[in-house]
């Protein structure tokens, strides 16, 4: 918080105090989310009310205000914020791209909250078919979108795992050494 007091008195423009306020918010975002949502809000609004050329930066943010709003319990909120974002990256850096397949990993987490079962299994199948193509399929990026598929198949009580190798579940839970059940692990908290 000192920082952001520091350079609170600066005009909302000025580089240092937008630069102080997305530390303050990216560092309270984890372990703080009640504490981050005002901070990031505020900063997502300077962002867009000044037309930040820095897409990174106003995409940065957003992700830390939609893990803010997951962790708080708020996934509808979260599910907006990460539609966006996927949208722009698709549109501007197309959907092949490791940001937007990482973003497109971070919507099915948005879409599995909310229990959005057919949608999520739908995006993971189209981000590992793109990170497979792009880098490898033992690529990390690859790998997670691999493990969203998983989630998306696991996580359905209804699902039936029609996907062409059957083995993927058993292989990426084993790569990745984690239990198939009710608590996997979310990308944010491995990324």
């Amino acid at each position: 918080w000192a920082s952001w007091k520091t350079y609170l008195g600066r005009p909302e423009t000025n580089g240092t105090r937008c630069q102080a306020m997305a530390h303050v918010g990216g560092a309270l975002a984890k372990s703080r989310p009640d504490e981050a949502l005002p901070v990031l809000e505020a900063q997502v609004a300077l962002l867009l009310r000044y037309g930040s050329r820095d897409m990174h930066l106003v995409i940065s943010t957003q992700n830390s205000l939609a893990l803010c709003h997951s962790q708080l319990g708020r996934h509808d909120k979260a599910l907006v914020l990460r539609r966006e974002i996927y949208a722009r990256q698709v549109a501007t850096l197309g959907a092949s791209h490791e940001s937007t397949i990482l973003n497109g990993n971070n919507l099915v987490i948005s879409l599995l909250d909310l229990e959005l079962w057919d949608e999520a299994r739908q995006l993971a199948r189209k981000n590992l078919s793109h990170a497979n193509k792009t880098h490898g399929k033992d690529h990390e990026s690859t790998l997670f979108a691999c493990k969203r598929v998983v989630h998306a198949l696991c996580r359905n009580p209804a699902a039936v795992c029609d996907y062409p190798r059957e083995s993927t579940v058993r292989d990426v839970a084993t790569h990745f050494d984690f239990d198939t059940g009710d608590d996997l692990l979310e990308a944010e908290t491995i990324m």
